[in-house]
């Protein structure tokens, strides 16, 4: 019989996962563990990252009435705090509304609350609102919490499950953050093969660069499938190999595991330009020519935030009066139409000078 060095490769796999699947049960053996109690270990993992659907009641009928024609759900999520008149919830719909020709995508927005007072600030001004359960009812959720502290760290984890429970009912959707403003249409800058794409802390010019470019996970967008199904549920997991970690450092430690090419997903993942996906951590690459969305990230406190996106909102509505026969003056004047450096927000050496 004549072997292919593709045959021999592939039986050389098949005994090595044998032959470390044996030395694991010979471990565990010699621990204690019976083969019943592993058997369970693996339910109660598996059960653990698998979506309870008690906990989403109304939730795939609600989908439905949301969801574009191409089954999209859009979804941020809110507390007490971002929800409130005057607050997060309000700057970030009047961003659709100045935004170019993006009103219509209110009407596929899905705002989701994790207390209930959130969910009737919501009520109060948008059609689509679901309560989420947490899985720590007597945590305080309603406040501006703090970033990592364990209501925070709470809230990221109950929303990645939620949408995990989003995607095994057949909808994509597209997460953003409420403290992001929404100026384009985004989904025209997304490929039609990624998998999932993600805005950027950090963008080198590639977006198909693992290595170099830092996700945020505060927008981005996931095509539903079987394999992104798994993805949320590997993600999920992983959350207890990094304890304390927040879902976005851990998906940053994970993305080769799930986008390897001899791994069973192989998952194609775009990093989205911070030029169009911009941000206060790398406010200098954003030009209001070309932004889609401003996020509020490398911004710590509610007062902060809501500061600085409010100028931001200003500005993009004195850029957006401008007649285009003036802007293109304007630019061959050698004006650039650049976002003004924060105030408040983003990283020290992006930050504005205080006034002594």
């Amino acid at each position: 019989m004549e072997f292919h060095s593709g045959s021999f490769q592939r039986l050389f796999k098949l005994w090595l996962a044998a032959t470390l699947a044996f030395l694991l049960l010979f471990m565990l053996v010699g621990r204690g563990w019976s083969p019943v109690d592993m058997m369970a270990a693996a339910r109660r993992q598996r059960a653990a990252t698998t979506p309870d659907e008690s906990k989403f009641a109304g939730l795939a009928e609600l989908l439905p009435k949301v969801a574009t024609d191409d089954r999209t759900v859009i979804i941020t999520s809110v507390n007490e705090a971002f929800s409130r008149p005057g607050s997060l919830l309000d700057l970030f719909r009047e961003s659709f509304y100045a935004g170019e020709k993006i009103h219509h995508l209110l009407d596929h927005l899905l705002v989701v609350a994790v207390d209930a007072a959130a969910y009737q600030h919501c009520r109060r001004v948008h059609p689509f609102c679901y309560l989420l359960e947490t899985t720590t009812p007597s945590m305080n959720l309603s406040t501006a919490s703090n970033y990592m502290s364990d209501a925070y760290v709470e809230l990221v984890w109950a929303k990645l499950e939620l949408q995990q429970r989003v995607l095994q009912l057949g909808y994509n959707f597209l997460f953003t953050d409420v403290d992001i403003l929404w100026f384009r249409d985004p989904f025209r800058h997304i490929a039609v093969h990624a998998d999932m794409a993600t805005s950027s802390d950090l963008y080198t010019g590639d977006p198909d660069d693992l290595d170099a470019n830092w996700p945020n996970t505060g927008f981005y967008y996931v095509k539903a499938t079987g394999r992104t199904v798994e993805m949320m549920r590997r993600w999920r997991a992983a959350r207890w190999r990094f304890p304390r970690a927040h879902e976005q450092t851990v998906f940053n430690h994970i993305k080769h595991e799930l986008a390897a090419a001899d791994g069973e997903l192989r998952l194609r993942f775009q990093f989205l330009d911070t030029a169009r996906f911009g941000g206060f951590c790398q406010l200098l690459r954003n030009d209001m020519a070309r932004a889609c969305t401003m996020h509020a990230n490398c911004c710590v406190g509610l007062g902060n935030k809501l500061h600085d996106l409010r100028d931001v909102l200003g500005q993009w509505k004195n850029y957006t009066v401008m007649a285009p026969a003036e802007r293109k003056k304007a630019k061959a004047a050698g004006r650039s139409f650049g976002w003004r450096v924060p105030a408040r927000c983003g990283t020290p050496d992006k930050m504005a000078p205080q006034a002594s």
